[in-house]
């Protein structure tokens, strides 16, 4: 058999799928991470993206040229190697190629990360590199097992996947934090949350999420602030307060034991503490606003009553819990004008944030939507707003309008937190932040 029909004959697979491969010819592509030789022994470390192994080949194995070729091997060369696969408990996977043909399809120059420390701002203007590290190959794989968690989750709860526009036609909450954009002869705005048209979605099919990009020109330079990110907003027809806040809990609850039973090895890559992860469990604490108030007051913390939350004030309150908590009952005048006013007291609104322990703030946020036209009409008023903007809106309470409630949940702060990031900006392949558009 010549070398090209057996190439043809031997099967490519995925590193991931070695070990239930032992004793057999099988071929890898991929990238070398790591050579060593020791004479008349090639010792090659490949990764593929769904994992790395050690492949050996001694100086009898390969043809002259195959030999030659593999001394000159560099990091991020690419090759195709050929051959049997061998148990061997020491190695990462368990697992062992014995290389028999050996293909340079490409010689990479000097790579520019090496293992010796960078600083964040070389290693971000390099992200496109960067994402080749072991750490934040996990990290992206923990972010794609959330997002896939919140889709099973939302589908198993029997809410529709319906798409909001990334364009939107007004500045309906201020300009400040809306990023302008030309569309054909008028101005567009990228959007901010994809909620009111899910409000929309769900006065016809009762229950339904969007997953999608939002966009905030946010002059913030916080570890938990991002320009571009990612939100899940479902919305729930004839819901309550009470009613999305007990799905939200399930909903998180069920999201970090998938990680936790999915992921297990990529959270051993960037040593998470799991412990911490498998207390949460519900019931998660549930904490009026003005019990928020006076928890830090009794702390020391010189909080004004009516103001939203910083950043130290959220960790305070969450370090408390080894759970998420859940904040309830805001002040109206620091919500959004469509959340539903508190019957027991109007000052006050039917909102829900969901605080993530250990520091990392603010996951979630929500509440009940107002069904009044009447009420609504008058807060359109009060913030300022173009009532012409927000006619289809109020055509939402015109016909049919019934109590509703939904939330909004950030993919990135929701992986910082179930991951232990210092920073977002390892939790999205190429971040945008206020001085960085690059790479």
């Amino acid at each position: 058999m010549s070398e090209e029909t057996a190439a043809s004959a031997t099967p490519w697979i995925r590193i991931h799928e070695a070990g239930t491969r032992i004793g057999q010819s099988v071929e890898i592509r991929g990238w070398v991470t790591h050579r060593r030789s020791s004479g008349k022994i090639q010792f090659l470390v490949v990764r593929d993206g769904s994992g790395e192994m050690q492949c050996v080949a001694g100086v009898r194995d390969l043809s002259a040229g195959q030999w030659e070729a593999s001394q000159a091997l560099t990091q991020e060369s690419a090759v195709v190697l050929r051959g049997t696969l061998k148990a061997d408990a020491r190695q990462v996977g368990g697992v062992e190629l014995g290389i028999q043909s050996l293909e340079v399809i490409s010689l990479a120059p000097e790579y520019p990360i090496t293992p010796k420390e960078h600083g964040v701002d070389y290693l971000m203007d390099h992200r496109h590199l960067w994402l080749r590290s072991p750490r934040q190959q996990a990290i992206l794989r923990i972010r794609a097992e959330i997002i896939s968690a919140f889709r099973d989750f939302m589908n198993g709860e029997g809410f529709v996947l319906v798409d909001a526009p990334i364009f939107t036609p007004s500045a309906c909450e201020g300009t400040t934090t809306l990023f302008e954009t030309q569309y054909f002869d008028d101005k567009a705005y990228l959007t901010q949350s994809g909620q009111l048209y899910m409000e929309a979605a769900a006065m016809a099919f009762g229950r339904v999420y969007c997953l999608g990009p939002a966009f905030r020109a946010e002059k913030s330079k916080t570890r938990r602030h991002l320009i571009e990110f990612w939100m899940m907003e479902p919305e729930w027809a004839f819901a309550t307060l009470p009613d999305v806040i007990a799905l939200e809990e399930r909903l998180l609850v069920a999201t970090v034991a998938r990680v936790l039973e999915r992921r297990g090895e990529d959270l051993k890559v960037i040593e998470r503490d799991t412990t911490r992860l498998a207390r949460v469990q519900g019931p998660f604490p549930r904490i009026h606003y003005d019990d928020a108030v006076k928890m830090l007051h009794a702390a020391g913390i010189p909080f004004e009553y009516g103001n939203d939350f910083g950043a130290p004030d959220e960790t305070e309150l969450s370090n408390r819990y080894d759970t998420p908590i859940f904040v309830t009952h805001y002040p109206a005048a620091i919500k959004a004008f469509y959340m539903e006013p508190d019957p027991a007291n109007p000052q006050l609104s039917l909102s829900c944030d969901c605080l993530a322990p250990e520091g990392y703030g603010e996951i979630v946020g929500g509440g009940q939507r107002m069904s009044s036209l009447d009420l609504l009409t008058q807060r359109i008023d009060q913030h300022g707003l173009p009532q012409s903007a927000f006619e289809w809106y109020k055509d939402l309470r015109r016909y049919g309008s019934v109590p509703h409630a939904g939330f909004g949940i950030g993919v990135e702060r929701t992986l910082a937190w179930i991951a232990g990031l210092d920073h977002v900006r390892e939790s999205i392949a190429f971040p945008r932040m206020l001085y960085r558009l690059t790479p």
